[in-house]
């Protein structure tokens, strides 16, 4: 039966002392070496009485400690459950509760606060900090450099990555091995990646984009990773000669061209820059081409389908479209109300099935059936339209989902926060374009009667409740919000009022 996941990706690199991570400190790990780590790791949770199937949370800051774990939890045949960095400890209770997590990995910094959480849960905790240190790494120190992986089928879990919902409650998506393995592996040929590319990774590790994109295509193709902890400027511009691609939100690109010493000269050897988890301005785009020579490739995907559309390798790369779908992956673009295939051009809701495709939301039996249909087809939420080439366009987001610096940002979750303040009647949050980020969240306020609402006193506590990425750039009064004969509000109406409030020239 063996083990698809960690066969397929890992295990075809057993043995080779070919270059896998370049380190920010300047050393190398091989494909070989990392082996070694991973299965020490392997053997430290199974030491930790962990089996097949049982969740492992994790909530560290990205090394290759951090990577090798989850190639341990795929040998081990246990479920990677992989948190931002960002979330905060009262955000982190409902996943670890939700899941049911065995084990809690973290840094030492947040060990104290997370212990009673862990304990309350039954969950075990473990520390892994940024250098590599901590007591998940010990225990492995001790460990054997092998492991025999856990037979494991291409329909057993593989991931759990939490996606929230517009009622502010998050789902968790269950990736199973062969959601993963179909993406990777048709990425790995679509995008032309080979054993001599050297990618650019710059990206977070607990996102899609960064672990299953990046990672698992440059597994599959077995070239190497230029591993830094996080986008720096300087960083990019000195390491970019070194690379020959890169996969990065609108964000990356945006700062690059802010920089002169980003020039055409400084990426001639590079073979491919690829774009996605947030709409990339069309002006970016034209800029990048016009400095660099290269026109990046934008593709389009999601936490529950990891990639669903690219733009083609060879052939045209169209500005504000997100290209064709995937081999395998079928698109349709639907009426929201009758679930019928719209026209060529006319926008509705996109719908996507293929093997890239989740099993449904974790212990959501209701949520999943309002958006997996039972012929396998997911309702995205995304609004698109299909031209008369083929290329898929995204015109906006039925679910109001916000995508700032390729963050998925959820609306009700501030609102409710929001709503609970002093002197706050009610409250809307929308996603205003943004020239940095894509786009960025925005509060409206409409005061209680007879009060003013301490503006710095409400962004304060947001602060202390949500991850930084969440922040609010901006909060606006008004006397009352848009609404239709329904009494619905109409963020619509929101967004085209301040459309300019952080694009003006």
């Amino acid at each position: 039966m063996g083990n698809p996941l960690y066969d397929r990706l890992f295990g075809i690199h057993a043995g080779k002392d070919t270059p896998f991570l370049h380190l920010s400190d300047g050393k190398v790990l091989t494909h070989a070496a990392f082996l070694d780590m991973a299965a020490r790791l392997a053997n430290a949770l199974t030491g930790l009485e962990l089996r097949p199937g049982d969740r492992v949370a994790v909530q560290v800051e990205k090394s290759a400690e951090a990577l090798a774990l989850y190639a341990a939890c795929a040998q081990a045949g246990l479920i990677f459950l992989p948190l931002n960095t960002g979330y905060t400890t009262q955000e982190l209770s409902y996943f670890i509760e939700n899941s049911g997590a065995s084990l809690v990995v973290c840094d030492a910094a947040n060990a104290t606060g997370l212990t009673e959480i862990a304990q309350k849960n039954d969950a075990r905790l473990e520390t892994l900090n940024a250098d590599g240190s901590g007591s998940l790494t010990r225990r492995a120190l001790g460990m054997l450099p092998a492991f025999e992986p856990a037979h494991r089928s291409e329909d057993d879990l593989a991931a759990l990555l939490y996606t929230s919902g517009t009622t502010g409650r998050s789902k968790g998506a269950m990736l199973t091995q062969a959601n993963l393995l179909s993406n990777a592996e048709t990425l790995v040929q679509e995008w032309r990646f080979t054993n001599s590319d050297v990618l650019l990774h710059a990206l977070p590790i607990f996102h899609t984009h960064g672990l299953f994109v990046a990672t698992n295509v440059m597994l599959a193709s077995g070239g190497s990773m230029i591993f830094l902890p996080k986008f720096d400027l300087d960083d990019m511009v000195r390491l970019m000669p070194q690379a020959t691609t890169m996969m990065g939100v609108p964000t990356f690109y945006t700062r690059l061209l802010s920089d002169d010493r980003f020039t055409r000269a400084l990426t001639k050897d590079m073979r491919l820059f690829i774009s996605g988890s947030a709409p990339l301005l069309a002006d970016t785009h034209i800029q990048f081409e016009d400095r660099t020579g290269h026109r990046i490739l934008e593709r389009y995907g999601m936490t529950e389908t990891n990639m669903n559309t690219s733009n083609p390798y060879d052939g045209a790369r169209r500005a504000g479209t997100v290209g064709y779908p995937l081999p395998n992956v079928e698109l349709k673009v639907t009426n929201p109300e009758t679930g019928e295939t719209v026209p060529i051009g006319e926008i509705g809701i996109i719908e996507v099935r293929g093997p890239n495709v989740f099993q449904g939301y974790w212990q959501m039996p209701d949520k999943t059936a309002a958006e997996l249909r039972e012929d396998g087809f997911f309702i995205t939420g995304d609004l698109g339209r299909t031209d008369e080439d083929g290329y898929v366009h995204i015109v906006g987001r039925g679910k109001d989902l916000i995508i700032s610096g390729g963050y998925n940002i959820y609306p009700k979750e501030i609102e409710l926060l929001l709503d609970e303040q002093p002197g706050v009647q009610e409250s809307a949050v929308i996603g205003l374009p943004h020239p940095d980020f894509g786009e960025t969240p925005v509060g409206i306020l409409v005061p209680a009667p007879g009060q003013i609402p301490d503006i710095e006193a409400i962004m304060n506590a947001l602060r202390g409740s949500l991850a930084r990425f969440k922040h609010l750039r901006q909060l606006i009064l008004l006397d009352e919000l848009p609404r239709n004969t329904m009494g619905k509000v109409q963020k619509n109406v929101l967004r085209e009022k301040y459309n300019d409030l952080f694009t003006k020239a």
